[in-house]
């Protein structure tokens, strides 16, 4: 009894430093559940410099436009994960398709 609420706390601490872990990276806590050891986690939408991509566009003669169109596409999708312990108590991460 005492072993498995000390393996509990252990997972919980574990949990707790992955999720603040992801948050100093940039992510933002929508939801978190301590009972079954889950968080959903997201990452909003990057800025892109348009001004200063189209001045490297005009400078590359129009080389730049492929680059430019990555991180356009790249920083306007949102980023989701699950951060998660498993009933082993192995923590891990996984991507969620966001629409």
């Amino acid at each position: 009894m005492k072993n498995s609420q000390l393996e509990k706390e252990k997972n919980l601490q574990i949990f707790s430093k992955m999720i603040s872990s992801k948050i100093r990276k940039g992510f933002i806590l929508e939801e978190r559940n301590d009972e079954f050891q889950f968080a959903v986690l997201y990452k909003g939408e990057k800025m892109v410099n348009h001004p200063f991509n189209f001045i490297i566009f005009c400078l590359t003669l129009g080389l730049w436009a492929f680059p430019w169109l990555y991180l356009t596409i790249q920083a306007s999708r949102q980023k989701k994960i699950l951060v998660a312990i498993d009933e082993d108590g192995v923590p891990f991460v996984e991507r969620c398709l966001v629409a």
